[in-house]
């Protein structure tokens, strides 16, 4: 249930922003309190990833007007790593491997690394040890996996498993899911939205961005956004989401400009 009162965790005004010198976001406008769940769909080059990228701070994105206030404090004057200690998690669309370094390692630096931006005291290996594979649970994960290298020889859907683990991990108070359904089979996709079910609490808030429905079948979005030309065209509730699969996006294009022209 949407509770009108809650916390808004981020507030994004009037954001632009370029890549390579393109602007790809166009005026973006949104607001996600705790507890809630937004889906963000849209076609292919909408802007939809670039969105995600901004607000974890990549390198090769450049904000050009706007601004984006994360819990009250504005976003934007803080580095990809401070937003990440600060309680922003992307889990990405394609999880990259690193060899050499692994998954057990990766997580315990992590982890660590937020306790002592909490000012908290950092795990010992056996501390933490215990405390990850109480979460491998959450996303049927076998212990083995903690052992490889990060993401080296995962299928697919265990990369994306393992970004959920991540976040089971880091507790993030907004959660950024880049098509993490994307290229999952049936029993992997449900793994993954369970898992997503579990850590959603009225504390944080989820943002979904996807391509499809299915997804949304498993986990149920407070507000459905529909997102194109690098701004927020339309919002609704979880059957627009349905609406769109059944109609595409045509339609909305249609009514934006009846929309503009009757300004």
């Amino acid at each position: 249930m949407i509770n009108e009162n809650a916390e808004v965790i981020l507030s994004v005004r009037n954001l632009t922003a370029d890549v390579d010198g393109v602007q790809i976001l166009k005026g973006l406008n949104l607001e996600i309190k705790a507890g809630e769940v937004h889906a963000i769909m849209g076609p292919n080059g909408s802007g939809k990833s670039t969105f995600s990228k901004v607000l974890a701070g990549h390198p090769d994105y450049t904000v050009t007007g706007g601004e984006i206030i994360f819990q009250g404090e504005n976003l934007l004057d803080l580095e990809a790593e401070e937003r990440a200690r600060s309680g922003i998690f992307l889990a990405f669309q394609y999880p990259i491997e690193i060899s050499g370094v692994s998954n057990l390692d990766f997580l315990r630096v992590a982890y660590n690394s937020k306790r002592k931006h909490q000012g908290l005291d950092e795990l010992d290996a056996f501390d933490f040890d215990d405390l990850v594979r109480q979460k491998l649970d959450i996303v049927k994960m076998d212990a083995a996996f903690l052992s490889r290298s990060l993401n080296e020889g995962f299928s697919g859907g265990e990369k994306k498993r393992n970004e959920i683990l991540q976040m089971a991990m880091l507790e993030p108070k907004l959660g950024i899911l880049d098509e993490t359904d994307s290229g999952l089979d049936i029993d992997a996709l449900k793994i993954v939205s369970n898992g997503v079910n579990q850590l959603a609490n009225t504390e944080n808030a989820i943002v979904l961005i996807t391509h499809y429905q299915r997804l949304l079948d498993y986990i149920t979005p407070d507000y459905v956004h529909v997102m194109e030309g690098g701004r927020i065209l339309t919002t609704g509730g979880k059957e627009l989401a349905l609406e769109l699969e059944a109609r595409g996006y045509d339609w909305v294009r249609e009514e934006e400009a009846a929309e503009v022209g009757a300004r």
